[in-house]
């Protein structure tokens, strides 16, 4: 019984591994099946897709043909455009060609006509020579003639005649004699000084400044009126603690939004107006932040005034300079002189010395590099009782400056004796810039007291009668008696009133004199 059961297992075993071996054959084959379809759908794709390859790569290669072509059209209509263009150039070349060939032969037969005119002109001047010396000489007989017939009848040689004569005229040559001096010195004064004149004139055209003239206050502008009130403070004390740190006057009046700041130092001005501005914008003003803030803006404006130094030395190509004379130079952009700033000036005389000294054949290096440096002792900092120009020179020499450029910083204002060329080059070329119309201002009451020392100065020669300074003092109109003063002594007067205005009075550039005489003859008709 159990034999059987076993047999029975088996050969159930042995059927289901057949029919599993079957259904497994089944199965690979169909996945065959499925594998080669697939195969097959993929080398379709395949072939699609390289097909749609060949035919996108054939539509670019029309399209690049396209636009090649194109462009070659282009190309060609351009440069057919431009070969007409300067065909067109050429063609128009050439009609000026034959016009100016045209001119020149009718300037020539112009020139032919004109020369024939000249030897014609030539002959009929030798004939009416040749007639002028037969007339001389008839006219010299006819002389010596006359001459022997007023011996006779005057009983005199023709050398007594002569000096009675000469002695006849003796007082009127007198009276003309001031006359003569005076044109003989102006003569003389312009042959000596003709090249000097040209040189300064010269020099003057070539180099132009602005002016600008500065001021003891500046403005600094607010948004609103409210900030006003931040920066008075509680009781005052943000302004007083601002006025402390800075140094300068701050007034806050009805001015809509402005606030001034007043003081004769450029620089405390500035940095009280950019401490303003840093404080306005933060917003936050009180005692502790103002000295903060002012501290820093003082910092900043040191480095702002090197900066300008060297950029001042770069503009006018000086090399070499002392880091100490660099933030000098830099210091005179806040520095005013008769409200002409000082920067501005001193770049403008050393501009106007480099050009005088290359047209008188000297250095002009070292010419620009004292014209620069001429001014300043003006902006050094430490209290000292000597004059700028001696101060000047002083600096100069600690900074081993060329012997050249101290002798001419120190007398160019005649505190030292002149050792070189280029001291009077400094010398007048700050004259120069100085006097240039609109370039310094005076205090009212000085102009007009020399206004009226000038007209006191003319109305005190005799015959006089009326005197007016006119172009804020550069010309003086002097109006005589013709009764008293002739015309010579008219231009002797104008002579001796210049020279006694040179010996006499302190003033910028020169002063014309004018005198002016009038002769009026009155009758009535009755």
């Amino acid at each position: 019984m159990i034999v059987y059961i076993t047999l029975t297992a088996l050969i159930s075993i042995v059927i289901g591994i057949a029919i599993d071996r079957s259904l497994l054959k089944k199965v690979l084959k169909r996945k065959e099946q499925e594998a080669e379809a697939k195969g097959q759908q993929l080398i379709e794709q395949a072939k699609m897709q390289a097909k749609s390859i060949v035919q996108d790569g054939e539509n670019q290669k029309k399209d690049r043909l396209l636009e090649a072509k194109e462009k070659f059209l282009k190309l060609k209509a351009e440069f057919e455009e431009e070969a007409n263009r300067k065909k067109n150039q050429i063609i128009g070349n050439e009609n000026k060609l034959k016009q100016r060939e045209q001119n020149l032969t009718k300037l020539m037969e112009q020139t032919k006509r004109r020369e024939a005119e000249l030897n014609a002109l030539k002959e009929s001047l030798q004939e009416q020579a040749d007639l002028v010396n037969k007339k001389k000489e008839e006219a010299e007989r006819l002389r010596l003639s006359q001459v022997k017939q007023l011996e006779k009848i005057a009983h005199l040689s023709a050398e007594e005649a002569k000096q009675q004569l000469m002695e006849a005229l003796r007082q009127e040559a007198e009276t003309q004699a001031a006359s003569d001096i005076k044109n003989a010195l102006e003569e003389a004064r312009l042959t000596a000084t003709k090249e000097a004149k040209k040189v300064v004139i010269q020099t003057i055209q070539r180099t132009a400044a602005e002016h600008a003239i500065e001021n003891c206050v500046s403005i600094f502008h607010i948004d609103s009126d409210d900030v006003k009130g931040k920066i008075i403070g509680r009781e005052g004390r943000n302004i007083r603690a601002l006025e402390a740190a800075t140094g300068v006057e701050i007034i806050v009046d009805d001015t809509p939004e402005a606030i001034i700041i007043s003081g004769f130092d450029p620089v405390r001005r500035e940095v009280a107006r950019q401490a303003l501005q840093g404080l306005v914008t933060d917003g936050r003003i009180h005692p502790a932040r103002i000295e903060e803030v002012v501290a820093k803006t003082q910092k900043s404006i040191e480095e702002q005034i090197l900066e300008l130094g060297e950029r001042t030395v770069i503009d006018l190509g000086i090399h070499g300079l002392h880091i100490e004379l660099i933030k000098l130079v830099g210091r005179m952009r806040f520095r005013s002189s008769y409200g002409q700033n000082l920067l501005q000036h001193s770049r403008e005389v050393a501009k106007l010395c480099a050009v005088m000294a290359s047209e008188l054949g000297l250095n002009a290096k070292l010419a620009k590099r004292a014209g620069l440096l001429h001014d300043i002792g003006k902006v050094y900092q430490d209290e000292t009782d000597l004059p700028h120009a001696i101060l000047g020179m002083e600096l100069a020499k600690k900074y081993k400056e060329h012997p050249e450029v101290c002798n001419a910083i120190g007398a160019h204002h005649d505190e030292i004796e002149m050792t070189s060329l280029i001291s009077p080059i400094v010398q007048a070329c700050d004259a120069i810039s100085g006097s240039r119309p609109g370039a310094r201002r005076e205090v009212m009451e000085s102009y007009i007291k020399r206004l009226h020392d000038l007209e006191a100065l003319a109305l005190s020669f005799n015959g006089v009668t009326k005197c007016y300074a006119i172009q804020a003092g550069r010309e003086l109109r002097v109006i005589v008696d013709a009764d008293h003063v002739s015309d010579e002594q008219a231009s002797m007067l104008s002579f001796e009133i210049s020279k006694k205005i040179e010996t006499e009075m302190q003033y910028p550039g020169q002063v014309k004199v004018t005198v002016i005489r009038e002769m009026r003859a009155v009758s009535y008709a009755k």
